[in-house]
């Protein structure tokens, strides 16, 4: 009897697995896309980081892909986030610069949550938003998220021990951080969140955005993560003068302490996929919202946070918006590959329109990175990418960019100079010309 018994439950559990399989096959794929805020494209070890590793971020890109030429929205966040939802650049979009109070988004704006929504997924923003609040339009749930949990604040995301978090449109007041307590970091609170999301929704598809605060200023990691790290460094104490940040007297070591913490915290999704089997249906993305950042006592140069690149957050040279992009997908994204496709953030929503078959309406800025994703050959050298902040314009077309800051017209061949150290404009004048024309045409609302 037993010699059949056992060929039969393999053969009944290989059944299982292979309609396990087919099922995946055949459901529309779940998106997780996690954005952190203010980490430099040399900010992680997979990105030539040296003064710590990130080795749960780094097996997500052997895991996947890496971008190694991937642009976010804006040089800072809110006009970022809004090219990420909306498919538009800040020539185009509807925030093109950080506002006090946070700019809300119109009633009725493509999103990206919205097409997600529109198509029968499950959507959920867990994190940090800026873009509107419960009292106007731009609140989440007006946006095509069906579920919040976070700040809806910019400015309240400065702490990483709030008062409180908004749960969809109330305010969730946080017991262990009263009376100036420190014992909810709002980190591991969305963690806890997302991976509570996933749980709930692993049986139908979910678009899942993660945006966490760090490393953004103020500098704070949680006291276990920042042991491993003190003493670590030789320090530069900041002492807050009219910054709004708070004191540090070791600020290197928090840095690198909240980015490890960041860091375990995107492992235990990336873990958490796998074991309820749905990490093959799911496409996994991580980048961030801008350049390495310099204030509440970050040092982007001691850590090389921007990989040698020219200028930080709120510049338009490359370490002010060129950042780390990796995505996974197994059997659908090559494991262990690389990219040198330029794609920015408004490439999104068409992205996720390629991904679901669905017809675009809207007049976006960006194409589908989906073949680039998968391996085909995708040629983006004709796509025009532009930035606008403040006093400052940029343009990249194929390998030359063009800036244009405080009147004076800056001009780099990337291919040969990614560190744009050498402008030339007076060298170039007619591509120069040609690439101003097209930088003032982009640049119309």
């Amino acid at each position: 009897m037993q010699k059949y018994f056992l060929p039969t439950i393999s053969l009944a559990l290989s059944f299982v697995f292979i309609n396990a399989q087919n099922l995946q096959n055949t459901q529309k794929p779940n998106v997780i896309f996690i954005l952190v805020d203010d980490l430099g494209y040399g900010d992680l070890s997979c990105y030539g980081q040296e003064k710590f590793e990130t080795q749960e971020i780094d097996r997500l890109a052997t895991e996947g892909i890496r971008f190694t030429q991937h642009y976010s929205g804006s040089t800072v966040c809110a006009p970022s986030r809004c090219a990420l939802m909306t498919g538009k650049h800040t020539g185009k979009g509807l925030v093109n610069k950080n506002y006090p109070g946070d700019f809300p988004l119109p009633e009725n704006t493509l999103t990206v949550a919205r097409i997600f929504k529109e198509k029968g997924y499950s959507t959920a923003l867990i994190g940090k938003w800026g873009l509107g609040n419960p009292t106007n339009s731009g609140s989440p749930l007006n946006q095509g998220f069906d579920y919040f949990y976070g700040y809806h604040s910019q400015m309240q995301a400065h702490g990483h021990y709030p008062k409180y978090l908004w749960k969809n449109n109330k305010k969730i007041y946080l017991e262990g951080n009263k009376n100036k307590n420190r014992k909810q970091h709002s980190q591991s609170l969305f963690t806890k969140e997302a991976k509570t999301f996933i749980k709930r929704n692993a049986t139908k598809p979910f678009f899942l955005h993660i945006t966490y605060a760090i490393p953004h200023a103020d500098l704070d990691a949680k006291e276990d993560w920042l042991s491993k790290f003190d003493g670590k460094y030789p320090e530069k104490p900041f002492r807050n003068k009219f910054s709004g940040y708070r004191t540090m007297k070791n600020p290197r070591a928090t840095f690198a302490a909240m980015i490890s913490q960041m860091d375990s915290d995107v492992g235990e999704i990336n873990q958490l996929l796998k074991e309820l089997g749905i990490d093959k249906n799911t496409l996994l993305i991580f980048t961030s919202d801008n350049g390495a950042h310099a204030e509440g006592g970050a040092d982007p140069e001691f850590f090389n946070s921007t990989g040698g690149l020219r200028g930080i957050k709120r510049d338009l040279y490359e370490g002010g918006i060129r950042v780390p992009f990796i995505a996974k997908w197994p059997y659908k994204i090559e494991a262990n590959t690389k990219s040198d496709c330029v794609t920015a953030f408004w490439d999104f929503m068409p992205t996720v329109t390629d991904l679901l078959n669905v017809p675009l309406t809207e007049d976006l800025s960006g194409i589908s990175y989906l073949p680039a994703l998968l391996g085909e050959p995708q040629d983006n050298t004709k796509q025009a990418f532009y930035w606008k902040f403040k006093n400052k314009q940029a343009l990249r077309q194929g390998n030359w960019k063009i800036l244009k800051i405080n009147n004076e017209i800056e001009l780099y061949d990337l291919s040969n100079d990614a560190y744009e150290k050498n402008n030339l404009v007076k060298k170039y004048p007619d591509i120069a010309k040609k690439l101003i024309y097209l930088m003032e045409n982009e640049g119309l609302n």
